[in-house]
């Protein structure tokens, strides 16, 4: 008797044996496309050098020549690629190196060791140094969080310099494209008639001039607000037009109205669906998607409101997050495979990114969620940049989905199935497996494990691996409930799964 392997796209992970049954179960870098499963791409090596310091940020853009230019933003350092070399352009002046690790808010035991008097709260938040970037033309806006804005001015011999009359503490920074030009934002930000930090304030510059920051010079447009609510903003995004802005706790829309006391009008559209750290929230289209600090994945499309977004692998994110560490967590997206992903740090690693979550948003995959392991501490699409970039804690910077090898060297993949009965009346005897793979390099290895009921030990494991082009591999295991896994780890590596058939025979009635 042949039984052909047929499961829908997406892992099922968080269920129970029989509720997952018929399901993908588990998997590390492999995601589902046309329905199907297969191997995520690999990455190359965009320069050999590696950065200095851990990487939060990545920004590609081009001048005005059509040269692509590559800003990091790293705890030490603010640094350029261009035209297959690295270049410090870190501020001479204005600029202190921050943390690599959050130690949590205001509360007992956090902060720094020896900050504050013994058993008081921390006076501040402590966080790892996050970077927020902007294009304004063909120049960089840069900001390290809670330091003024820094501009530089496409000279790899100059540092970036500090951006006149800008506020000098903000949260997070934006540029706004309008009809009539640019304007830049500063979200959290010192006011500007008492010139104390506020973390709900919001300033902007003048249209088409960002150092006018002067709400009551002649011919300003520059102009402030205050949000209402309580709490802080943590981070901006541009989605079409609009401006979305997070505090911890809500979800703001800005609209453009052009009044000229109030050009912007900025209105609550959702509460309890904050933002867990800055570089969490991700555009595509005119959709956010983003991890808020409950732990939980949420969208927003414009005009509607934010919801919750299904997750069924979502426990491990949940429950496995490194305390303290959520300003790390970054969110991405892959148009390639109209995917968003989330880089985030797992406990279990330690302290640093490690893991990540990723969901197809749009086609015939939509809703499907695939996970991995992986260290990356930054991540961006591709555009301009030919291919998406990735950076990992040692500061290599490297180009994604391009061969099938990690820059050279074998990285390990798999995907494995939820317990699932072959036949619900019989015991089988799986005696084989004819392949169904599509473009395998590398050996695939095919294990099947049986067990006579759910909660039963599995009794019966065969392993057998595969080479590429082999027609099938025979195996003996025994079980009413069976779980198959393929993976592989090599250089290079992976393959699409179509439609395995098993070769069983029965071997005993219930």
């Amino acid at each position: 008797m042949k039984i052909p392997l047929e499961l829908p796209p997406g892992l099922t992970g968080d269920d129970t044996t029989f509720a997952a049954a018929g399901r993908w179960a588990d998997g590390s870098n492999v995601r589902f496309r046309l329905g199907r499963a297969e191997t995520i791409g690999g990455w190359e090596r965009l320069v050999g050098e590696p950065l200095t310091g851990v990487c939060r940020a990545v920004f590609p853009w081009t001048d005005n020549k059509g040269v692509l230019d590559i800003a990091f933003g790293t705890h030490a350092k603010l640094q350029l690629w261009r035209g297959g070399s690295l270049f410090d352009v870190t501020p001479a002046s204005g600029f202190t190196p921050g943390a690599i690790d959050g130690a949590g808010s205001a509360g007992y035991g956090t902060g720094a060791y020896g900050t504050g008097g013994y058993g008081l709260a921390s006076e501040t938040d402590y966080f790892p140094l996050t970077w927020s970037f902007g294009a304004w033309g063909e120049h960089l806006l840069a900001s390290p969080r809670n330091q003024t804005i820094f501009a530089w001015t496409n000279d790899t011999a100059q540092p970036a310099q500090a951006l006149a009359n800008a506020p000098a503490q903000v949260t997070y920074m934006l540029v706004a494209p309008l009809n009539g030009g640019y304007q830049v934002f500063a979200l959290g930000c010192n006011e500007e008639v008492s010139g104390t930090f506020n973390p709900l304030c919001i300033r902007h510059s003048s249209i088409r001039n960002n150092t006018q920051w002067s709400t009551s010079a002649s011919g300003s447009t520059a102009r402030e607000y205050i949000l209402t609510g309580g709490g802080r903003i943590v981070a901006g995004r541009m989605c079409g037009p609009y401006l979305l802005v997070w505090t911890g706790d809500a979800l703001f829309l800005g609209t453009f109205v052009g009044a000229l006391n109030q050009p912007w009008r900025f209105e609550r559209v959702g509460r309890n669906c904050g933002l867990i750290g800055p570089n969490a929230a991700v555009v595509v289209g005119q959709t956010a998607f983003w991890a808020s600090p409950d732990r939980q994945f949420y969208r927003y499309a414009l005009g509607g409101q934010p919801e919750p977004i299904p997750c069924p692998i979502r426990r491990d994110f949940a429950e496995e997050l490194a305390a303290s560490q959520g300003d790390k967590v970054v969110a991405s997206s892959n148009a390639e495979f109209s995917e968003v992903r989330f880089d985030y740090p797992d406990r279990r690693e330690g302290y640093e990114n490690s893991r990540y979550l990723a969901v197809a948003v749009s086609g015939p995959d939509a809703g499907a969620w695939h996970r991995g392991v992986m260290a990356r501490t930054a991540f961006v699409d591709a555009g301009p940049s030919t291919y998406p970039i990735g950076v990992t804690f040692d500061g290599a910077v490297l180009l994604h989905e391009r061969g099938r090898s990690a820059d050279g060297a074998s990285f390990p993949w798999f995907i494995e199935t939820a317990d699932t009965y072959l036949d619900p009346e019989a015991t089988l005897l799986v005696r084989g497996v004819w392949p169904d793979f599509k473009d395998q390099a590398g050996p695939v290895t095919v294990t099947v494990a049986g067990r006579l009921h759910p909660q039963a030990a599995e009794e019966a494991i065969a392993t057998v691996p595969m080479a590429p082009g082999e027609a099938k591999a025979d195996l003996l295991t025994s079980g009413r409930l069976f779980r198959v896994r393929f993976a592989g780890e090599s250089a290079p590596t992976g393959c699409r799964i179509g439609s395995p058939t098993f070769d069983v025979v029965q071997a005993g009635q219930l």
